[in-house]
This record gives C-alpha cells, structure tokens and sequence, in this order.
C-alpha cells in the first residue's frame, strides 16, 4: 500500500456514517423492503422532501424501515450556491427528520435551484475564489444549525459561467474552507470529463481521501460522442466502472450508493449492480492492502 493510500485508509473509515452497498429508496419498494429485505443492501438514501411531510401507511411502512437498516439522505433544495437566505425552518425541519429516523448522514448539491423561486435543476456555482467564501458560509450555517458535519456532491454540469478556476481546485477549495465531508460522485467525475475534457483519473487523485463521506454511482446517457447528461435512468456503463473500482484502489473500501431515479427497473435487476459495487469493493480492498 503506498504511504498515501496508508494516510487516506487512517483518516478516512471512522468517519464513514455508514457501510458496505446502499440504494435509493423509492415508495414503490417499500413493500419489497419490508418483507424481504435484500441483504446485500446495507443502507438507503432518500431525499428529505419526499419524505418529511408523509403521513398514513407510507410514514408507518418508513418508520418501520428506518428501524431497522441505516439510512443517509441527499437533499434536493437547499441551494447552497443561491442568492436568497437559507431557508433556516426547513433545515430545523431536516433536523427533526434525521432525529427521528436516527438518519447518519445529511447530503445536498454543490449547486443552486433557486432565484427568488424554485428552478427546478441544479444550476452550476462560479468557480471563483467569491463564490468559495459564500458557499462555505452558508455550508457552515447549516452544519451550525444541524450541530453535526453535512456532505456536499460534486455535480454535473453543462456550462462554467465565471469560471476563474477548475473544478477540482474549486470543490476543494469549498472543502477545506467549510471543514465539510464530501459525496464524491463517480459518475459526475466522468461526464463532467468528457463534457469539459479533463482526465477523470487526474480529478479523482486530486480528492482529499479524508474528507470522502460515501459514494454515488449511476448511469448517464449520451447525447452525443462528446455529450453526456446524467441521467441516473440506466444501467451504469464501463467507463463509470472502471472509475469506481479505480477510486477503491486509491481510497478503499468506501461506502457507495446505487442511484437510479427513473426507468426503475425490478428489484433484482438493482441488485445485480449492487452485487458489483461490492465485488469490486472487495477488489480494491485486497489490491490497498
């Protein structure tokens, strides 16, 4: 093991809230999930807004299994980049929420979807020195409010209005001035490598190991040969395997979630994705040690 997969392996799994394989929770699995719960799942995420407000059967059956498997949330409309106020009753609402299912971790976008009004998209930040200062104030303000650390994602993007800097000095930037974790999404490092033509293997060698909360993996689709929209409606493709086994052998055997948000198909289809994230979460185990 070299001395800096040595320091990130040190660092890194006591601060993993959860482990193993996760999946996005979906209502239409709640059934599948209460009664015959897949084991190789060991977590689920779900975004907050889908689910804080639920009443009936639905809040019972989430009760029920939040109770018994760990769980991670990934939020849809902070806006952390955005020009109006944190909405500060929503996040003592998200508070409330991670209280009362006992949730480990809560995740947004290093993005904005508002401007006086919901977007309904992830816009991109400005890679500026600005715009780091402004969203590791308002990273703070939340983590403030919640008393506990949250984990920001790169996302993808399409365009780079304002760019002054790279992406990777920008996310880390963000990083290190807000003293937050990271959701490192494997699959946003390589469409955003092939739409902005950036080496994804240098990115990923670029990312503070330490600061690695967990991982997402998704498909994408292409637009075009230089054109790829992240999707998270297919399977996951080779070139976003390769990354992710690629990434446990820089860091290990890091906790990584399955997203897949439309074109949902059955149970055991997911499941033979997730069967692969953990075969090859074995691999990066034995090449690192």
């Amino acid at each position: 093991m070299s001395a800096q997969a040595k320091r990130d392996e040190q660092a890194a799994p006591s601060t993993y809230p959860v482990k193993g394989t996760g999946l996005g929770l979906r209502r239409e699995m709640l059934d599948e999930v209460l009664n015959t719960p897949p084991p190789q799942i060991a977590f689920y995420e779900v975004a907050p807004e889908n689910w804080m407000k639920l009443g009936g059967k639905y809040a019972r059956q989430f009760k029920t299994i939040t109770e018994q498997h760990d769980f991670v949330t990934h939020g849809l409309s902070l806006s952390l980049g955005g020009t109006t106020d944190i909405d500060i009753d929503f996040v003592k609402e998200v508070k409330g929420f991670l209280k009362e299912h006992k949730i480990k971790m809560y995740t947004e976008h290093l993005s904005y979807c508002s401007d006086h009004g919901h977007l309904y998209d992830l816009m991109p930040i400005p890679f500026t020195d600005e715009a780091i200062t402004y969203v590791a104030k308002r990273i703070q303000q939340v983590q403030d409010i919640l008393e506990q650390k949250i984990a920001i994602e790169n996302v993808s993007y399409y365009a780079a209005p304002g760019k002054q800097m790279e992406e990777i000095d920008f996310l880390c930037s963000v990083l290190e001035e807000a003293d937050c974790k990271l959701l490192l999404d494997v699959n946003n490092i390589y469409v955003n490598s092939i739409n902005h033509r950036y080496d994804a293997e240098t990115f990923l060698n670029r990312i503070p190991g330490e600061r690695i909360a967990y991982l997402h993996v998704a498909g994408h689709f292409q637009e075009a040969e230089d054109l790829l929209v992240d999707t998270h409606g297919s399977d996951v493709n080779d070139p976003v395997w390769q990354l992710l086994k690629s990434t446990y052998e820089r860091f290990g055997q890091i906790p990584t979630l399955l997203e897949r948000d439309f074109n949902i198909p059955p149970m055991k289809e997911l499941l033979k994705e997730a069967d692969y994230i953990a075969s090859l979460q074995k691999q990066g185990l034995r090449k690192s040690a």
